[in-house]
């Protein structure tokens, strides 16, 4: 087993600066503001032949007072120092030791796990009277880091890894099974607009509070991959932060998280759009379809909230659903309410369907044979002196699934023949859910410049 390291720290001490230096990666939201990280955020990282996983989480405030989005951020942090190992204490060594420093060295120290007591932003300081005075902690040895130059960092995590009996491991068998292991995993985005109950449906499927889930819009800023397995089937479930429109977005932090979400959207295999039936289907629901469909990811419609709206708002819904996303009549669509879990057994139905649509092959031999009937039952329309010809079709692509038509003046086939097309396709190869791209090759005549 990879041991697990947690950070933990009061706010804007640079936890998800040290995050992403020991994963190698920019997966964690970074900027100068504080309270930016609010969920558990888990990456792998290496040091030599030692892996590791490494938590990052929010400003830790182990006080805080009922009801308040600082109240659910203790909860995911108090959880991710439960699963993890090895405590690393972040505290800030430009802006010194503070009252809320005491209260989260006191509870480290009641649980007695495994904790290093490291100060960040050190780069530049000598290393003396600057870090006496977090001797009071009572943690120990103070540790200098500077997590966005990368200095003290190495002799840092092997410090943290040495706290613990670890067995050496080449690393040989692990890589080639986590190189393998991705094709079998289905990746789940969950999109929509702010506080339509993303991170509450997904917290419902874990079976615990492994998100912050608050009644206030904005509360997921990052993009979070929870991994998860249902009957036997692995999936890779990603919370993502709430997409307003364009000009309401003022904040640089919500401009990273809107990039973020956008990332994950083109990254997924399926995303599940919820929609919030007090709320009904707002233009920005309409313009975050979009952005699905022209990413060409599979994608179920789930209306949530279903049992706070009477028959006649029901009734209202379901009509500006078919008129405003009347471009997604592919996708299935399911009524849900997250939190009296209500309706949520079919909609795992449909995302492994919408997968398994995405993913479809398609023989050659059968496509030719479905097109040839096609243009027999109705040819395309004739424009100007030729009827487009067409001869054969075969598979071009997956995810979403590409057939590539190949014949004679093809470009003057009209969109309302492509809509048949895809008609006749969906309904032999039982594609739902899944976008379903047709492109034209048009032969050229050889001799056509002699």
């Amino acid at each position: 087993m990879k041991p697990v390291i947690a950070l933990v720290g009061r706010p804007n001490v640079g936890k998800s600066t040290l995050f992403n230096r020991l994963t190698g990666t920019r997966d964690a939201i970074v900027a100068d503001f504080a309270g930016l990280t609010r969920d558990r955020h888990y990456g792998n990282g290496r040091a030599g032949s030692r892996e590791f996983i490494v938590i990052d989480t929010g400003g830790f405030e182990p006080d805080a007072g009922e009801g308040s989005i600082y109240r659910e951020m203790a909860k995911q942090t108090r959880q991710a120092v439960a699963e993890s190992d090895v405590v690393i204490f972040v505290v800030d060594a430009r802006a010194g030791l503070s009252a809320q420093d005491h209260e989260i060295a006191n509870y480290l120290r009641r649980l007695g796990k495994p904790t290093l007591l490291v100060a960040n932003k050190a780069e530049g300081m000598t290393q003396g009277l600057q870090l006496v005075e977090f001797f009071e902690l009572g943690l120990g040895e103070v540790f200098p880091v500077s997590g966005a130059h990368g200095q003290g960092i190495r002799s840092m995590l092997d410090k943290a890894l040495d706290m613990l009996p670890l067995p050496e491991d080449d690393g040989a068998d692990g890589d080639l099974d986590e190189a393998q292991a991705p094709d079998a995993t289905i990746r789940l985005a969950v999109a929509g607009r702010p506080n339509v109950g993303k991170s509450t449906l997904i917290n419902v499927w874990l079976g615990e509070e492994r998100l912050v889930a608050f009644d206030m819009p904005g509360t997921t800023r990052d993009a979070i991959s929870v991994p998860f397995e249902r009957n036997g089937r692995k999936f890779e479930l990603i919370d993502t932060a709430g997409l307003r429109r364009k000009g309401r977005v003022f904040e640089a932090i919500e401009k990273f998280s809107v990039v973020k979400t956008l990332q994950a959207i083109e990254s997924a295999h399926v995303v599940l759009l919820l929609l919030d039936a007090t709320q009904g289907v707002t233009d920005q629901d309409a313009h975050i379809a979009g952005y699905i469909l022209e990413s060409g990811r599979a994608v179920v419609l789930a209306i949530n909230k279903w049992d706070a709206v009477d028959a006649y708002q029901r009734e209202q819904v379901e009509r500006q659903v078919e008129n405003r996303l009347s471009f997604l009549k592919f996708a299935p669509l399911h009524l849900i309410s997250a939190r009296k879990r209500q309706g949520l057994g079919p909609l795992w139905k449909s995302i492994a369907q919408a997968h398994a649509s995405a993913m479809r092959k398609m023989s050659t031999p059968m496509l030719t044979r479905l097109l040839q009937e096609s243009v027999a039952f109705q040819a395309p329309p004739k424009t100007g002196m030729y009827r487009p010809k067409m001869r054969y079709a075969h598979q071009g692509g997956m995810n979403p699934p590409v057939i590539v038509i190949h014949g004679n003046s093809l470009e003057n086939v009209p969109e309302v023949y492509r809509r048949f097309l895809e008609g006749r396709f969906r309904k032999a190869f039982d594609l739902v859910g899944t976008p379903l791209r047709i492109e034209f090759k048009t032969s050229h005549n050889p001799y056509e410049e002699t």
